[in-house]
């Protein structure tokens, strides 16, 4: 800073004197009108900050200030960082113009004073901008109260000069005199940064403190706390606040990126691992940008975000980026000039080279320049890329958290309009896409500065032949339109046709279990094959329409190059080699705006379609917040009341969904719920919940709500997290809603117990279980309401009674519950009964009061007396009627023998098993660790056409750079090093063999095009077959213990990579190599020593790249592994918006997406920065290599070397550091796309189910003909780590006849059908059905001869018809017959499609009753003799139970019926009754048989049901 201060300030103003002195005109006042004083005074006024900064520096010395550490927050305030960017943007345009002086100093040959004096001022402002860049980067911890006072002085002054310049200029325009525009352009942008300085250090106040002083951060950081201790504590939660490499680097570290060497030393060391990536800053992290993002998107009038638009869209994402997007087109700009100071000056080094030289040590100045631009071309490059990302995380970022918001609040109805899989892809194709966008965002002005340049440059040197050049590059751009236009649509066909695949590939997921028990898998895996050829379809257009694109690239700079030529040859332009060489160096670069403009194009119309949907979506209806009215709790002596209320799903429909609806329900009261299938019961629920929009009247709640879903809906993670809920862990009453739900036993069971992780959508859980969770999440949040719908409907009877006197009339004895049942067992308890028919209340009251009031009730408890009416007569013949079936005896006495014994042996077992470290049934996703095996890259490129087409695509490559070189070094040859010189040859021949290599050469580069994308297609295409295959093929426990979203990563983001990614991926690398061969060679033919040079350079940037790939390849899996997650959070939420809702947990939510999108940002974040990290230094690298031989070049004597071929060389070593880096970037980003490929040969290697069918060994067509079930020693558990589920059950299910089987929940009944399926395969023992080992036959001659209604009712979009006969087996007339035996026929012939109507995702716009009856049309058709009912009847009340028990007696009376059921009265009438426990037999014989036994458990069980069944009858 001394040095600074005193010695270079006055040293050089002694020499700006003596200049000014020799130069001064006479008349001063006319000299103050020059530019030379205008360049003398500021080169005085930085002398002056110069010794102003040393002043203060000095000053702090002695003092000995050391200043408080400020907090993070403020030292990046934008303040500071405005100043800071001013200041270094400032010191580098001083860099360019001293360049651009000196360089007309030099041109002027050393004469032009003017020039020295601007060059010597604008070194004097690089030095001074740079020292108070330093300073202020410095002082950033420094707590000092505001700017110096003779750095805000000085700031004033430099205004006011700034301000004289500019009026200086106007005068010299008034005058006509010419001021040169790059002065001009200077004047202009200090105008601004002074003012915006000025306006900083003087005037700004920075946000208030606690004490309302307000601070100023320009040197000093200030130390205030902006936001309040909530902030604070919020950023602390989400790890955002905290200081990051990132954010406290120095700006050395900021400029060589070495802020990354820690992690990426990390990632060398051991194998990287998401805590080991730093957190993101507030500002780069969604907790920052979310809420910002979000008040820009808010309405001026400050109402919902109900009137976005796509413009107040655009303009929110360009104000949560803005800083950087003005960073990002700062550097650009910087790049784009930096990156033609090499053409411009390779005529003037040709010269050189041949003699012509204008002043001593010119070579050298030369050789300066061209460094001095590479290192700006590198520096503004690299971290244009760097910030590039930084704006596409963000964006991504902040739309993420808007489209999770938005999924939380939609209104029912405008969910329907979107299906969950379409407003997941919202999230992960528009948001990313957006996100990608800001690689284009600066492309359209670039395109037009650069072409600018270039024909600025050809016409220097090509005079009026530069129109032939600006021509033909128009014409390639047109060319260039139609293809993208073409290519634009078919991407969005593309898209398109992905989306289709991948909504039914999550639909297929979701349901494979009841897929494999009915043998449809390979049915649905053809309707994924058919989308996927639709998709390859356009897959292939797209790729193919790529190649020509590409052809069109790397022919452009032929077509150009040949017209400007021509012209010239037409126009008697004498063509020079230096001029030559200028000009392809030219072509080379204005290469890259004629290939990125129709991609641009592209990105910004899809960019455009993917804000339009994503405003669009962010414009539905969310749920009116007026449908109830909340008080809070004590403000009201009325829990909930409602006054004719009328509420509707679809408002503008004519039938309301509840209409005229009035009650109250009082503290404490117990409201029951009830009426028939479809009536409207679980919507009187939603109504209280505000989901159901409101026609008229009016809903009154006070207090807190807690509801249960008659469909469970549970949260992947830990049973304690989905019953705590967010809520903090009390134990005592933790331990209380355990045992009310029923659910101690059940942990005891559970290796881990609470701390079991639950599956996607408790797929590790019995219905029953999920249930009880629900409502022990219910009862833990203590709420003042309870809205239960149907809880018992999925429990066993035993449970269901615990569940209703522990915990209704229990732990919830003085809270409001309203509860909606089938089961009038639980009626009479109630303080009132409210009677559902067709949207109304018909009936309401007491139990005793309404039963002979009204026949809607009656109907219902007719129903259930029917029921019980059988259940009776079982038990009333149990006292005379004797058995006749001793074999069952024997069969349960060996039963419970072999019991006893595997009892005994079961629990060795269990203290071994204890021995043995247990597992989760969902494990961590598995990720590969180091580097990409090469067996993978081999795979890849083997897998078409056994790599035949590898060794074509290499020759064209070879071919196409051999003839490209040639092309140049002909022209370089041919034409004259000056005009003095003869030609070798004539015009005419020059053009012909010129045009004739080029030509070869776009043939060769169309060769290779085609033959890529061929390869690239069907290498696509076999893995997609490959991954499906195996998928589907593998066995239920890999979709049990595989969340859906990883499977649904690789078959989306995966798939696309192979898609679209890696043939060009493997193709860039290829070429790039051997474009870097073409280089060196041509290089080493004008020096050996620089092939000697290559070899040290080759050797770093190897060890360079191997030190790199270990992090950034751990980087690149952390991203993919990381974003399941995200998309699963993002899923679940979707689904169990209702019970979010319901339980005021959207904060919470929205906190854990944040979260989780953050966790995806960080190694994106990290990424980025790791790449430019090791660009720069390869840069670096190729640069001093390329400046060693220019050195070389410059020190040898003129004669030496050919100066037309040493200008080749040149030519081509202007695009070293940039093949160089790039063929690093490649190779990196080539191992990290392969990812793609490892992690779908991880899926496509699954082991597979046994075979589907076993040709050797068919059952016979008929078979079964009995339907007799035999079971022996039958042992089962869900994986090797795991205790046994059935142990040693031994029985015989006769063949036609009705076999119950009945136990706790948990007790193994799912488990012993799923084994009988080969859902699960038996550890031990075996099933036979008549006489056949259902282990010795294929999977689907053993399912397809089944029938089974399962638990869940699963129906799937598409018709009516499809979702009855998928495999499309039957006749219309026969879907009618079996629609209109399962009462479905009337409902169906309603709609207005018949057979052909809409079933929306999932069945959603079926009521759940009426898809348990589309399950039983199913059975109906395909008529098996063996069929199996799991709780089948669970959700249906007990009317629609009635008519479905009656309908199964009717049509399969002689078949084997196997029924798991909750309901006594569905299996009392049963022949046989088979009662687990524990996994094992407990109790198995005629109903009539066990009744006799009053110790029985079944005995009991009935004993229990009836006596509650008949007090609802006293």
């Amino acid at each position: 800073m001394d040095f600074l201060g005193s010695t270079t300030g006055s040293g050089t103003l002694a020499m700006l004197f003596s200049f000014s002195e020799s130069i001064l005109p006479l008349d001063s006042r006319s000299f103050l009108l020059k530019p030379l004083f205008l360049r003398w005074l500021s080169g005085f006024l930085h002398s002056v900050l110069l010794l102003v900064l040393f002043f203060s520096w000095v000053r702090k010395k002695i003092r000995g200030d050391s200043g408080v550490t400020e907090s993070l927050k403020d030292r990046r305030d934008f303040g500071f960082k405005s100043a800071l960017f001013c200041s270094l943007a400032l010191s580098l345009l001083n860099l360019v113009l001293m360049s651009l002086s000196g360089f007309y100093w030099y041109e002027s040959g050393w004469l032009d004073n003017e020039q020295l004096v601007s060059s010597l001022g604008f070194l004097l402002g690089m030095v001074s901008w740079g020292v108070l860049s330093i300073c202020l980067h410095r002082c950033r911890d420094c707590e000092h109260k505001k700017a110096p006072f003779l750095l805000r002085l000085w700031l004033v002054f430099y205004l006011v000069v700034s301000c004289y310049s500019l009026v200086v200029d106007f005068v010299m325009y008034e005058r006509r005199e010419t001021v040169p525009v790059h002065l001009l352009v200077f004047d202009i942008v200090a105008f601004i940064a002074a003012v915006f300085l000025g306006y900083v250090a003087v005037l700004k106040k920075d946000r208030s403190n606690s004490n309302g002083v307000l601070e100023e951060p320009l040197l000093n950081g200030g130390d205030s706390r902006v936001g309040g201790d909530d902030s604070v504590e919020l950023n602390k939660t989400n790890g955002s606040g905290e200081a990051t490499p990132y954010s406290r680097a120095g700006i050395l570290s900021l400029l060589t990126f070495s802020w990354m060497s820690p992690l990426i030393d990390i990632g060398n060391k051991k194998t990287l691992d998401l805590e080991d990536v730093p957190q993101l800053h507030d500002t780069d992290s969604v907790v920052g940008l979310a809420p910002k993002f979000r008040s820009m998107l808010e309405s001026p009038d400050g109402g919902e975000r109900s009137g976005v638009t796509t413009f107040k869209l655009i303009k929110a994402l360009y104000f949560t980026a803005q800083w950087e997007i003005l960073v990002t087109a700062f550097f650009a700009f910087i790049y784009t000039v930096a990156s033609y100071v090499g053409p411009a000056l390779i005529d003037t080094f040709v010269q050189y080279l041949n003699g012509r030289r204008q002043y001593n040590h010119e070579g050298y100045v030369l050789v300066i320049t061209f460094f001095a631009a590479k290192i700006v071309e590198c520096l503004s490059q690299r971290h244009w890329f760097f910030r590039l990302q930084k704006v596409g995380i963000r964006m991504r970022s902040a739309l993420v958290a808007m489209i999770y918001e938005k999924g939380l609040t939609l209104s029912c109805q405008s969910k329907q309009g979107r299906t969950s899989g379409e407003i997941i892809n919202f999230m992960t194709v528009d948001a990313e896409r957006i996100g990608n966008f800001s690689w284009y965002m600066h492309d359209p002005w670039m395109v037009l500065l650069q072409v600018g340049l270039a024909l600025w440059i050809l016409y220097r040197n090509l005079g009026l032949a530069s129109i032939a050049a600006l021509v033909a590059t128009i014409i390639v751009m047109l060319i260039n339109f139609p293809f993208g236009r073409m290519q634009e649509r078919f991407q969005e066909k593309l898209m398109e046709a992905k989306d289709s695949r991948m909504k039914s590939t999550s639909e297929i997921l979701r349901n494979m279990r009841i897929l494999k028990l009915q043998g449809w898998e390979m049915k649905f895996l053809s309707k994924i094959f058919d989308l996927r050829k639709s998709e390859e379809g356009w897959l292939k257009k797209y790729v193919y329409n790529s190649a020509v694109i590409s052809f069109v690239f790397w022919g452009a700079p032929t077509l150009v190059s040949v017209s400007t030529f021509g012209a010239c040859i037409l126009l008697g332009i004498p063509l020079e080699s230096g001029k030559i060489l200028s000009a392809l160096a030219t072509f080379r670069i204005l290469q890259e705006p004629i290939y990125n403009l129709p991609d641009t194009i592209s990105m910004i119309v899809q960019t455009k379609v993917s804000l339009d949907r994503l405003a669009s979506y962010l414009c539905l209806d969310n749920l009116q917040p007026d449908i109830v009215e909340r008080l809070p709790k004590g403000s009201s002596d009325v829990a909930v009341e409602v006054i004719n209320s009328t509420l509707s799903w679809d408002v503008s429909s004519s039938n309301p969904t509840l209409k005229d609806i009035n009650f109250k329900v009082f503290p404490g009261m117990k409201v029951a719920v009830c009426g028939t299938v479809g009536s409207g019961k679980s919507s009187l629920l939603s109504s209280l919940l505000g989901e159901v929009p409101k026609v008229s009247g009016s809903l009154k709640v006070c207090g807190t709500k807690a509801y249960v879903a008659q469909s469970p809906w549970i949260q992947s993670g830990k049973i304690e997290d989905n019953i705590l809920f967010g809520k903090p862990m009390e134990r005592e009453r933790y331990d209380k809603v355990l045992e009310a739900c029923s659910l101690s036993k059940d942990l005891e069971i559970l290796s881990f117990g609470d701390q079991t992780v639950i599956g996607e959508r408790g797929i590790n859980l019995s219905g029953g279980q999920k249930q009880r969770i629900q409502i022990a999440r219910a009862l833990y949040q203590d709420a003042d309401i309870y809205l239960f719908d149907d809880p018992f409907s999925a429990v066993d009877a035993h449970t269901g009674s615990h569940l209703f006197k522990e915990v209704l009339l229990g732990l919830l004895c003085s809270k409001s519950v309203i509860y909606v049942t089938h089961q009038v067992e639980f009626l009479p308890a109630a303080d009132l009964i409210l009677v559902m028919k067709d949207g109304r209340i018909s009936q309401a009251g007491k139990y005793n009061d309404i039963l002979n009031s009204g026949t809607d009730f009656m109907e219902l408890i007719g129903a259930h007396q029917e029921a019980l009416a059988v259940v009776d007569s079982v038990d009333a013949n149990s006292v005379s009627e004797k058995s006749a079936l001793g074999q069952e005896n024997v069969i349960v006495k060996d039963a419970i023998a072999v019991d006893e014994k595997l009892e005994s042996q079961d629990l060795k077992n269990d203290k071994l098993e204890s021995v043995e470290p247990q597992r989760q049934i969902i494990q961590e996703e598995e990720r590969e660790k180091g580097s990409v095996a090469l067996d993978v890259y081999w795979k890849y490129i083997t897998l078409a056409y056994g790599g035949a087409l590898v060794p074509f695509i290499l020759l064209g490559q070879v071919l196409f750079q051999l003839l490209q070189i040639g092309s140049n070094y002909w022209m370089a040859w041919a034409t004259p090093v000056s005009e003095d010189v003869q030609a070798p040859v004539k015009l005419s021949t020059l053009m012909i063999v010129y045009v004739a290599l080029a030509f070869g050469s776009s043939l060769c580069i169309l060769l290779r095009a085609t033959l890529l994308v061929t390869a690239g297609y069907k290498t696509a295409t076999e893995l997609f077959h490959k991954m499906h295959h195996c998928i589907f093929r593998s066995p239920m426990s890999f979709f049990d213990s595989t969340p859906s979203g990883r499977i649904m990563s690789r078959a989306s983001t995966d798939q696309s990579a192979v898609d679209l990614e890696l043939p060009y991926q493997f193709g860039s690398v290829a070429i790039t190599v051997i474009q870097l061969i073409g280089i060196i060679g041509v290089m080493s033919q004008v020096s050996w020593l620089v092939f000697l040079v290559f070899i040290p350079v080759v050797a770093a940037s190897i060890w360079y790249q191997r030190y790199y790939i270990a992090a950034a390849r751990e980087l690149s899996r952390l991203v993919g592994v990381c974003k399941a997650p995200l998309i699963q959070h993002f899923s679940e939420t979707i689904s169990g918006a209702t019970t979010i809702r319901s339980f005021s947990q959207e904060f919470r939510f929205r906190s854990d997406n944040m979260r989780l999108s953050d966790g995806y940002s960080r190694p994106k974040f990290y990424t980025a920065g790791a790449m430019e990290w090791l660009c720069f230094r390869l840069d670096m690298l190729s640069s001093l290599t390329f400046v060693f031989s220019l050195v070389f070049l410059v020190s040898i004597p003129t004669g030496v070397i050919d100066p037309s071929l040493a200008g080749l060389a040149v030519t081509y070593g202007l695009s070293l550091n940039t093949l160089q880096a790039w063929l690093i970037w490649t190779l990196c980003n080539l191992e990290n796309k392969i990812i793609s490929v490892e992690r779908i040969l991880q899926y496509a290697s699954v082991p597979s189910e046994p075979p589907l069918v076993i040709e050797s060994n068919r059952p016979e067509q008929s078979w079964p003909s009995r339907g007799e079930v035999e079971i022996r020693d039958l042992q089962v558990r869900y994986a090797p780590h795991m205790p046994l589920v059935l142990r040693g059950i031994t029985c015989t299910f006769k063949g036609g006849l009705r076999t119950g089987i009945v136990g706790r929940t948990g007790s193994g009944k799912s488990t012993l059908i799923q084994t009988l399926f080969r859902i699960v395969e038996p550890s031990a023992g075996e099933i036979r059905i008549d006489g056949v080992n259902i282990l010795t036959i294929g999977l689907h001659d053993l399912r397809l001869r089944l029938s089974i209604i399962p638990q869940d009712p699963t129906m799937f979009e598409g018709t009516m018809r499809s979702n009855l006969d998928p495999l499309e087996e039957y006749t219309d007339d026969q879907i009618w017959e079996a629609l209109d035996k399962c009462q479905l026929g009337d409902e169906v012939r309603k709609k207005e499609q018949k057979l052909d109507s809409s079933v929306s995702e999932n069945g959603d716009n079926w009521s759940m009753g009426q898809r348990q009856l589309v399950c039983l049309g199913r059975v109906l058709l395909k008529r098996s003799k063996i069929l199996v009912l799991d709780e089948a009847t669970a959700s249906v009340d007990t009317a629609t139970d009635n008519l479905i028990q009656k309908t199964l007696r009717e049509h399969f009376s002689d078949c084997t019926v196997i029924t798991i059921a909750h309901r006594i009265s569905s299996v009392i009438d049963s022949d046989m009754v088979l009662l687990l426990s524990n996994g094992i037999i407990e109790e198995y014989d005629t109903p009539v048989r066990l009744l006799e036994d009053k110790s029985s458990s079944f005995s009991k069980l009935v004993a229990e049901y009836t006596s509650r069944s008949s007090s609802s009858f006293d």
